[in-house]
């Protein structure tokens, strides 16, 4: 059942789309946040995966990463290609403030992650830093993941994980330079995590050095398992310097 206060959350953006209709945010068509015609072209990651990173791959199993470096994640899964519409909506969620596209991917999404079949207890986003939170004034990981937990009937617990150092960018660094820029970047809090299943979001994953490094922390502040989740995965085509 969804909770009310969800439903008002839903409400609340579908007001403000009367008052000031919307646009689609790949294309600019009017009258959609994200039109038909740009949701049919954004890509599912296809099968078959790394059945730890969710990497594709030529076989079904664990991909030579993995079993060579095993992630503190169970599962990471993306729910699609780091490219056309997608990549379009995620730029204008983040750099923007186009704050409603969070509430449309997570609706948009939603059945996909549900068969998924994950026991998820509570949803972490992956937090920003004060300073970035401070740049941008919100998360854009949080506009996606609390409404995504709530259709869902999952516990959205945001103050489980922090961010208790600053990093770096992590575009253009290769998968070492990522590993070693998040290490001790993030603290749980375990009176939170304990013995709990945690879903823990981010925007795109490249290499997922940064959902590894937070699943850590959940994990040393006594997570049962961590799943790891993002709506976009950036493939070793897109020259984003995964290895």
């Amino acid at each position: 059942m969804i909770t009310l206060d969800y439903q008002f959350y839903r409400l609340l953006w579908g007001a403000l789309d009367l008052l000031f209709p919307p646009v689609c945010g790949s294309c600019n068509r009017e009258g959609f946040r994200l039109c038909p015609e740009c949701r049919e072209k954004i890509m599912p990651v296809q099968e078959p995966v790394c059945n730890v990173c969710g990497l594709p791959q030529m076989l079904p199993g664990i991909c030579d990463r993995c079993q060579e470096s095993m992630p503190a994640y169970h599962h990471l899964r993306a729910w699609a290609v780091f490219e056309g519409p997608i990549r379009q909506v995620l730029h204008r969620l983040k750099y923007r403030r186009n704050l409603s596209l969070g509430d449309t991917l997570a609706q948009t999404m939603a059945q996909d992650v549900r068969k998924l079949n994950w026991p998820i207890d509570i949803v972490v986003p992956i937090p920003l830093s004060d300073k970035r939170r401070k740049e941008r004034g919100y998360n854009q990981v949080a506009l996606v993941a609390m409404p995504l937990a709530d259709s869902l009937k999952w516990l959205y617990k945001p103050q489980a994980l922090k961010r208790v150092r600053e990093t770096r960018s992590q575009v253009g660094l290769s998968l070492e330079e990522r590993r070693v820029n998040v290490t001790n970047a993030f603290q749980a809090d375990a009176g939170l995590v304990r013995d709990k299943s945690v879903l823990l979001m981010d925007d795109v994953a490249t290499t997922g050095a940064t959902l590894s490094a937070a699943a850590s922390a959940l994990s040393v502040a006594g997570a049962k398992k961590v799943y790891a989740l993002t709506l976009a995965r950036a493939l070793p085509h897109h020259s984003l310097h995964m290895v």
